[in-house]
């Protein structure tokens, strides 16, 4: 089963990929546990690049080209391997922020984006995809207090950066991809307290 995991900054999907593996373990499954962008070497030198708040002048579709090169080596080294041997995959981010942000946020061409995936990873999509949704200026707040904190690696902070107007139009993204596909994406309140959200993902986990 591949399960991942989206929201916009500050949304908490860090947290709560800590308490679907922990449900999944204790119910059996072996999990391989991996991000976007990195999750292999060369991915994680993709997102030094993609994330690093110095490249703001980065072209959106060299944007979209990178996150498309960190998926594919990701896919081939990670992702399918493990689902042929039988294991959950849970992802943090995958192939549905590329819409929203690079799509929906940046105004690519959204159905360019779907033919790329198509053409270069034989769309595979997860399984099931939980959508943490709350309001912009509440995830980054979050985000920020985190960075603040040292909860977050220094310099990863581009899409922070970005006016709040943009995160707008990635939340709105989430939301007609959800609405588009209800079987697999499930909506969850992120703006609740985390052990609220926590209850609300195992309930559907556990259906």
């Amino acid at each position: 089963m591949f399960i991942t995991i989206e929201g916009i900054e500050g949304s908490g999907k860090t947290t709560q990929i800590g308490y679907i593996v922990d449900f999944l373990t204790r119910s059996g499954q072996e999990c391989v546990v991996t991000r976007e962008p990195g999750g292999t070497v060369i991915g994680e030198k993709i997102r030094s690049i993609l994330l690093d708040s110095r490249n703001s002048a980065m072209d959106a579709v060299a944007e979209l080209l990178l996150y498309t090169a960190d998926r594919v080596q990701h896919v081939a080294e990670i992702i399918r391997p493990a689902l042929a041997l039988g294991k959950t995959v849970v992802c943090d981010r995958y192939f549905d922020a590329t819409v929203v942000y690079q799509g929906y946020a940046r105004g690519l061409d959204v159905g360019f984006i779907f033919e790329l995936h198509r053409m270069a990873l034989n769309d595979l999509k997860p399984d099931l995809t939980f959508l943490l949704d709350l309001s912009p200026e509440k995830g980054l707040k979050r985000a920020w207090q985190a960075i603040q904190a040292g909860e977050r690696v220094g310099g990863e902070t581009r899409f922070e950066e970005e006016n709040l107007s943009f995160h707008e139009r990635v939340r709105e993204g989430y939301l007609a991809l959800a609405a588009a596909e209800p079987g697999r994406i499930r909506i969850i309140d992120g703006s609740r307290d985390e052990e609220t959200v926590r209850s609300n993902i195992i309930k559907v986990l556990s259906r």
